[in-house]
């Protein structure tokens, strides 16, 4: 190594290479002296694009920064070495340049700041330095942890060769998987003010998790309910904005403005977006809504729609309400009340006329939405206090309207009569659980000569000669079809028995919102937020199991919802694995996102095991009394002669679950809006004793390979015990009794064609050496355990989405645990993304089958 024994001393000398090097007539680089500076020790890595592109890692000491040339750039890999070459020290002030070094000039080319902040020796630094193992950590926007400087031997001392090495920690991440310099290729101070950025870190919220900012962002959306929250000091409200749900994002290429579907509006509202960069908040994304106030102030929306097709977007203003990430950090775990403190303090800071906070509102629930309907506003949303920003619609949020109103697709039109121009009629429709278009109405009032002109040229744009809907229309007129990708917002008075609308009046065309995600909205039956104590029963005797290998949560689970009390958080409730109560709340935390997705719409059946697994399990399809956050009675007209039946309507409602000691949820194979009507078909591969696992997976490909035949698609999931799960997603159009009398029949053909493999009797005796397809999951008051829900076994397996190509690589029906799940959340519930558009009709598969459907 080295033989230098010291640091250079603090002297002007220090810099000497450095202003040699320079002519500062020409260059902006900073000229600078060695001096000594107050406050914590700077470090900074500037991306330089001389002549050939390297970043340069510079550390405060003595005076100066000492800098080294790394060509590849840092990796937070701790089996990469990166080469750093040691160049001349550089002053203080250099730490801030951005610029162009001009040709011909030293080191010509652009230069960013990459990455800074703070950086502390781990050590005696001039021990190190003369040992040549320099160690220190770093606490910047990108890089953080513990980091390493080793010097290499050799005989170059103008310009020692060190490896720059990033060590074993919880910021280290495998190259393979993840590379900072690809993936934040940006300035850290470009674009969105670094004090500002300061000040923000200064006032993060305590669930901040340091975190890069994601490329795109889905937002949070509300659910329509029928009413006040019963709670409503638990919640906060706001206006609900008539206008377009924009997001902005900051980073260092600038400001850019996305609709909630991820389209860049930045072009079409390019003096918004000055006015936002005029504002230089700090880097993230900031979540909002675009209006075009009247001339009293009023969101007007016709006005809004109009502004973007003349392109005079000059005077649309954005109300900012939430602020899930912001200067290197992700907030979506802290409360909604916390964020929204954050967001309003750093709008306070640099006031824009084009950019307002949307101000809470402290008079009761009632007032509030009684002044927004007398003014003409929309409505009201209210805010879950201690809420999480979630990527989905959640019953956090929540939407109470001043009149029904909604956007429908546009199927067709007919032909206009009389005097009036343009068109008669629009023929609407909304999309069903199975993705098909349902005609729900026409609507030929509220239209303006212009908005007639405007929307026929549109419709012949979308021309097709056969119609989108799924079932024939009723109409008065002669119908022109158009593609279904055209939306259109519609006030109307209510629904007729029929589902379909009444008084319905034309409010504009929706650019920002996707045909396809279009359904009828259904209010939601308010849950409680208040604290909910149940009577523990007592222990019984633990069953005896076989051992299993012990596995754990993730180290770092989500944290969990301000004000959920947990009871118990240490008992154990599975005595193979030491999976604690606790940690069964943080792995629904962790999967409740991708749960929701099968649980939404469906009534739940939940297994209670209050003392744990080994000791008695309770099956609850119906509660009398519950007041569960995030949990829902239906109404018990559903269900005669029962209490109410159970649906989870958010996240939260699955740590509720856990808190209420549930293992497992299953789901009814209907949803509630046509609870007589199943919309799927399950299939549950039972194997007797003694069959290996082959058997089992060959099963299933036996049974995909006859459904595919009968025209029947067909998705699997693991059943997180021994078997597996194939869900069949069909259209609402039989009875229970007559879809199960369909299944069966299926698995007798199966047990007929293939009786070495199949049984089609239950019953453990007839099962031996056989697999058991239970067809009764499709009884009317049957249930199917949920997707991502843990099973009430040892090991904790659990039911996962999976796709057929690796069904051969599965190891057993609980291929995934609590504890391993972590492996398998980047894929999520990615297999099944076809699942909404594959339903299919009953009719011609039972044709095919020779099997004549039970007449209800």
């Amino acid at each position: 190594m080295r033989t230098t024994t010291s640091l250079p001393q603090l002297t002007r000398d220090a810099l000497v290479a450095y202003a040699s090097k320079r002519d500062f007539t020409r260059t902006p680089e900073p000229q600078g002296d060695a001096g000594t500076a107050h406050g914590p020790l700077r470090f900074v890595v500037q991306k330089h694009w001389a002549s050939s592109l390297h970043y340069d890692f510079r550390l405060q000491w003595q005076g100066t920064l000492k800098s080294w040339a790394v060509p590849k750039g840092p990796s937070l890999d701790p089996k990469i070495k990166r080469m750093a070459v040691q160049v001349e020290d550089h002053p203080l002030d250099y730490a801030d340049f951005e610029g162009t070094v001009p040709s011909k000039q030293y080191g010509a080319g652009q230069v960013i700041v990459w990455d800074q902040g703070v950086w502390t020796p781990l050590g005696d630094v001039a021990q190190a330095w003369r040992d040549g193992n320099l160690k220190f950590r770093l606490q910047g926007h990108k890089l953080q942890g513990a980091w390493v400087l080793v010097r290499i031997k050799g005989k170059d001392d103008k310009q020692p060769a060190w490896l720059l090495i990033k060590e074993k920690d919880s910021f280290a991440r495998a190259s393979a998987a993840y590379s900072v310099v690809e993936a934040l290729p940006h300035s850290v101070v470009g674009g969105g003010g670094a004090a500002a950025g300061s000040q923000a870190r200064q006032a993060l919220p305590a669930q901040a998790v340091a975190a890069d900012l994601p490329a795109r962002l889905a937002p949070q959306l509300a659910t329509l309910a029928s009413g006040l929250p019963s709670d409503p000091a638990n919640w906060l409200f706001e206006i609900k904005f008539d206008g377009y749900r924009m997001l902005v994002r900051i980073d260092a290429a600038g400001v850019r403005l996305v609709t909630r579907n991820g389209h860049d509006w930045t072009a079409k509202l390019l003096p918004l977006q000055q006015a936002l960069v005029a504002m230089r908040l700090p880097s993230g994304w900031y979540d909002g809504e675009i209006v075009l106030p009247d001339e009293a102030g009023m969101p007007d929306f016709r006005a809004l729609q109009q502004a973007f097709d003349t392109g005079q977007t000059d005077a649309v203003v954005l109300y900012l309400f939430d602020l899930p990430y912001v200067d290197g950090h992700d907030l979506r775990a802290a409360p909604v009340e916390a964020r929204r403190s954050l967001l309003q303090q750093l709008l306070s800071r640099s006031p824009s006329q084009q950019v307002w906070f949307s101000q809470e509102f402290a008079a009761t629930a009632q007032r509030v939405l009684a002044s927004a309907c007398q003014l003409g506003l929309e409505g009201i949303i209210a805010k879950r206090r201690g809420a999480h920003y979630q990527s989905a619609r959640s019953a956090d949020w929540i939407k109470l309207k001043c009149g029904k109103r909604q956007s429908f697709v546009i199927g067709g039109y007919t032909d206009a009569q009389g005097t009036r121009s343009g068109f008669g009629a629009l023929l609407l429709g909304v999309l069903d659980a199975q993705g098909m278009l349902q005609h729900v109405g026409d609507v030929g009032t509220g239209f303006s000569e212009h908005a007639l002109q405007q929307v026929l040229q549109a419709l012949r744009a979308r021309a097709q000669r056969s119609s989108p809907f799924a079932a024939r229309t009723r109409h008065a007129g002669r119908a022109h079809w158009v593609a279904p990708t055209l939306v259109a917002e519609m006030s109307f008075s209510g629904w007729t028995r029929a589902g379909h609308l009444r008084h319905a009046v034309f409010r504009g065309l929706r650019a920002d919102i996707d045909a396809r995600s279009i359904v009828r909205a259904q209010a939601l039956r308010m849950c409680t937020d208040q604290p909910v104590h149940q009577t523990e029963h007592p222990p019984a005797q633990p069953r005896a199991h076989p051992p299993a290998p012990v596995t754990t949560i993730p180290s770092t689970p989500p944290a969990l919802p301000r004000g959920l009390q947990v009871t118990h958080p240490d008992r154990v409730i599975d005595s193979s694995t030491g999976t604690t109560k606790l940690q069964l709340l943080q792995y629904h935390g962790l999967v409740g996102g991708l749960m929701m997705k099968h649980l939404l719409g469906r009534p739940v059946a939940l297994v209670r095991a209050p003392t744990g697994i080994g000791g008695e399990l309770f099956f609850q399809k119906h509660a009398q009394a519950i007041q569960l956050p995030g949990i829902c009675q239906l109404d018990p007209a559903l269900d005669p002669g029962h209490p109410p039946m159970l649906a989870v309507v958010s996240a939260r409602g699955l740590l509720s679950a856990a808190q209420w000691n549930v293992i497992e949820i299953h789901t009814r194979n209907a949803v509630t809006a046509s609870f007589g009507q199943p919309d799927r078909m399950v299939f549950d591969l039972d194997p007797g004793a003694g069959v290996p696992w082959a058997q089992v997976q060959e099963a299933a490909q036996l049974t995909h390979a006859f459904l595919t035949q009968l025209g029947l698609a067909a998705f699997l999931k693991t059943s997180g015990g021994k078997g597996l799960h194939i869900v069949v997603p069909i259209r609402r159009q039989h009875g229970a009794e007559t879809v199960n009398a369909f299944a069966q029949a299926i698995v007798q053909h199966l047990a007929r064609v293939v009786p070495q493999r199949f049984v089609a009797k239950s019953g453990p005796k007839n099962r031996v050496g056989k697999i058991f397809i239970d067809h009764l999951r499709n009884g009317a008051q049957a249930t199917t355990v949920c997707a991502w829900s843990a099973r009430a076994r040892p090991g904790l397996g659990i039911s996962v989405p999976v796709a057929w190509a690796e069904l051969d690589a599965l190891r057993a029906g609980d291929h995934w645990t609590v504890g391993t799940v972590h492996s398998r959340l980047h894929t999520g519930n990615q297999p099944w993304q076809a699942y909404a558009r594959s339903a299919r009709g009953l009719l011609a598969a039972m044709a095919a089958l020779g099997h004549a459907p039970r007449q209800a």
